[in-house]
């Protein structure tokens, strides 16, 4: 074997890794303490993510010989920041982040459910996707006004990498917003927290409201199918591997229950770093399965720096960090509005979808990522039933 291909599939897990932690990292931090999570408790969230998901690709990746990468949700974390404190605060977050685990294993181990929330037609649930993304999609815009000359040279670096190395885009946008908060914290003289910089697991013990678990768990577990599990499937499909999907799935799903008491949202299967890891960069077929060892075994110490990176965050400037998160989602919000709109006869009911979930609307307790859902599915079902 050359040296060539043994080296090609642990430099593509590398760089899945590094492309998947740096580019959503703040968004998962910002649904967190959105849903009422302290620092130590988002970094803990963090934290048991990464060990949790990069443990579950050691062991996935050697007992099926595929590269199957995971990821948290990072569509599911930006629906965190939409939905914002429930009844029962934090604790009852973390309660429907455990059901959330166990939905997502019954859709895997349960034909009949992984069906039903097959059945949600796909423009409802995109459109409610872009109407939770649209707040902090504008985030680089609105920050641009009170720190121009931090968000600028963000904005600009990450239209740049656009053009020369989409892939690499957010990444260099983290770095370049890094050497602005730097240059900012220097300048104003302002002290940093570096002992909290080291994490460590926070237990949460969950408890269960009506309001979370409406308004947290099945918008998360949709979120979730519809826009990382299934698409997951369709990219390793694309590069000749078919996934176990009960395996993998029900590993997720329990890894998110693991996971949820120390503060993790919800994990699945990756996209992204499924086609680093599974493409042609990554080496000879037979072996891409290393890529996804190895971007498990990267995971592992990114997640110790998970302290870091929530002090780094707490220190910066209001509006930095989610405008590199918005960066971040930007692409995805793209496909989901044009998604949900490509069909004419459909668009009255994504439209209200989108609206709803956009709005930030609460209704007893429960925020709007649900109630988009149950009302583009009437309008779906009242006026457009014929033309489904």
């Amino acid at each position: 074997m050359s040296r060539t291909s043994v080296q090609q599939p642990i430099v593509a897990g590398v760089v899945a890794a590094l492309v998947g932690f740096t580019s959503s990292f703040a968004v998962v931090l910002a649904g967190l303490t959105s849903v009422g999570a302290t620092d130590a408790e988002a970094a803990s969230g963090l934290l048991a993510l990464c060990l949790v998901f990069g443990l579950l690709m050691v062991v996935l990746s050697l007992w099926t010989r595929m590269p199957l990468t995971l990821a948290w949700s990072t569509p599911g974390a930006a629906l965190l920041v939409t939905t914002g404190p429930v009844d029962g605060g934090w604790p009852a977050a973390v309660g429907a982040f455990i059901v959330t685990g166990v939905l997502l294993a019954a859709t895997g181990a349960v034909p009949w459910l992984g069906r039903l929330i097959g059945r949600i037609p796909v423009h409802i649930a995109q459109a409610m996707l872009a109407g939770v993304l649209l707040g902090l999609c504008l985030e680089p815009f609105t920050a641009l006004q009170d720190h121009p000359w931090i968000v600028g040279p963000v904005v600009a670096a990450w239209l740049l990498a656009t053009r020369l190395a989409p892939r690499w885009a957010v990444p260099v946008a983290l770095v370049v917003a890094l050497v602005g908060i730097a240059a900012y914290l220097h300048d104003s003289g302002r002290s940093v927290a570096w002992s909290e910089a080291v994490p460590s697991p926070v237990w949460t013990t969950p408890t269960f409201t009506w309001a979370a678990l409406v308004g947290i768990a099945l918008p998360l577990t949709v979120v979730t199918v519809t826009s990382q599990n299934i698409p997951g499937v369709a990219v390793m499909r694309s590069f000749g591997f078919e996934l176990p999907w009960t395996r993998s799935v029900v590993a997720t799903g329990l890894g998110t229950v693991a996971a949820a008491p120390f503060g993790g949202h919800a994990m699945n299967l990756a996209a992204i770093s499924a086609s680093l890891a599974a493409g042609d960069e990554a080496g000879p077929r037979e072996r891409r399965w290393v890529a996804a060892l190895t971007t498990g075994l990267v995971y592992l110490p990114l997640g110790l720096g998970s302290g870091l990176f929530v002090v780094l965050t707490t220190a910066a400037p209001e509006g930095v960090i989610p405008a590199v998160a918005g960066l971040a989602l930007l692409a995805t919000f793209a496909t989901s509005v044009a998604s949900s709109l490509a069909e004419v006869r459909f668009r009255t009911s994504a439209v209200v979808t989108f609206l709803v979930a956009a709005s930030g609307l609460q209704v007893l307790g429960v925020g709007g990522a649900f109630w988009a859902l149950v009302l583009g599915i009437a309008v779906h079902l009242g006026l457009e039933r014929k033309a489904a």
